[in-house]
């Protein structure tokens, strides 16, 4: 344990920028508008469409929309169609926004990395009108303004891809190793590796903690307060 403490002190302290992934380090999105509730919805529009044929059984019921918009990227790329489904996915994660559950110690992480001189940004796969909204709705605006970056509809950019976190490096005038990404996902930790970025997962579960250390992540944590105490000088 004091060599997993000493390691976060050091991994923290180190970092002069901050990349967040939006949905689990920040906040849970779909906490109140299930993401399988979403994926159903784009499914069911490419079958009005017409274009129930274009998915297999097991996409048509995948729980994650992505899985539905990653689907068609793959049949279609470049296409209106993927372009119509992309926004149908951001209205949804729109939506979703007044009923995101805040990741507990998030907030006043974020505030106190800010007020410290830490520069934050966000690198995510979702739609970063979705983070921005979600932001402005907390009053956590300020601590990352402009520097929001998520899904375009050039989907090869998507993390594993680290498209999103050089586009955050090049903004913050930010050198890879002076940065730390928090990620929830192996495709976090993956967009991280191939960025030079060091990285910092955070696994509000044990099944999500395996599939980071699994893809190959030595840091860790279950909770953010660590990372909070850390900064303020409480371990």
């Amino acid at each position: 344990m004091a060599a997993e403490t000493e390691n976060l002190q050091e991994v923290i302290k180190r970092a002069r920028f901050v990349l967040f992934d939006f949905d689990g380090p920040i906040c849970r999105l779909f906490a109140g508008h299930s993401a399988e509730t979403v994926a159903k919805d784009l499914v069911e529009w490419l079958e009005r469409q017409g274009l129930r044929g274009l998915l297999t059984e097991e996409e048509r019921v995948h729980p994650d929309p992505m899985a539905v918009l990653y689907a068609v990227n793959r049949r279609h790329p470049h296409s209106d169609l993927v372009v119509e489904l992309e926004e149908r996915l951001t209205q949804q994660e729109l939506k979703a926004v007044p009923s995101a559950w805040p990741t507990e110690f998030a907030d006043p992480l974020i505030r106190t990395w800010s007020a410290v001189g830490t520069r934050l940004a966000v690198a995510t796969n979702n739609s970063p009108r979705t983070a921005a909204t979600y932001l402005e709705s907390r009053g956590l605006t300020g601590c990352f303004a402009p520097n929001i970056y998520g899904r375009t509809q050039d989907l090869h950019h998507l993390k594993p891809h680290p498209h999103c976190l050089n586009r955050a490096l090049n903004a913050l005038g930010a050198a890879p190793q002076s940065a730390l990404m928090i990620g929830d996902a192996p495709s976090d930790y993956e967009a991280a590796e191939r960025a030079g970025v060091p990285f910092l997962g955070y696994a509000r579960n044990g099944y999500k903690e395996k599939l980071l250390r699994d893809a190959g992540a030595k840091n860790v944590v279950g909770s953010l307060e660590p990372v909070l105490r850390v900064l303020r000088g409480q371990i």
